[in-house]
């Protein structure tokens, strides 16, 4: 299993932004598909972007797309999640996911991934 850190999260107002990184050791990101998931209070979790670091194809969820960015950093070990305009709705507890790639078919859903991370807090309000 991967350990996998998230940071980057907090409080923003409307209309700003915030990046999140999530990093592993010992591992080597690039062979990962690496997902966000969020999950806001009261509901279920949900799928944000997806990377394949091997292939650099990416997913995003229909709410985020045009805002969100996912990348990643090979040589850092970290992906991250550039979030802009970010609206009230995007607050959430923030999950990086980790999953090493052994076929090239991939999914960008929770049941994927076997590794997480203990999730970052992103709140957006004025």
């Amino acid at each position: 299993e991967v350990q996998l850190v998230e940071s980057g999260g907090g409080l923003a107002q409307p209309g700003e932004s915030l990046r999140l990184s999530c990093a592993a050791s010992r591992v080597a990101f690039s062979d990962y598909v690496i997902g966000w998931f969020r999950q806001a209070p009261g509901k279920e979790r949900e799928r944000v972007a997806c990377i394949s670091n091997g292939e650099q194809t990416t997913y995003y969820a229909d709410s985020v797309k045009g805002r969100f960015s996912i990348s990643g950093d090979n040589a850092k070990n970290t992906v991250y999640l550039q979030m802009i305009n970010l609206k009230p709705e995007d607050t959430a507890v923030y999950y990086c996911a980790a999953q090493l790639q052994t076929y090239s078919e991939w999914a960008c859903v929770d049941w994927y991934f076997t590794s997480w991370g203990q999730g970052t807090q992103v709140t957006v309000s004025s």
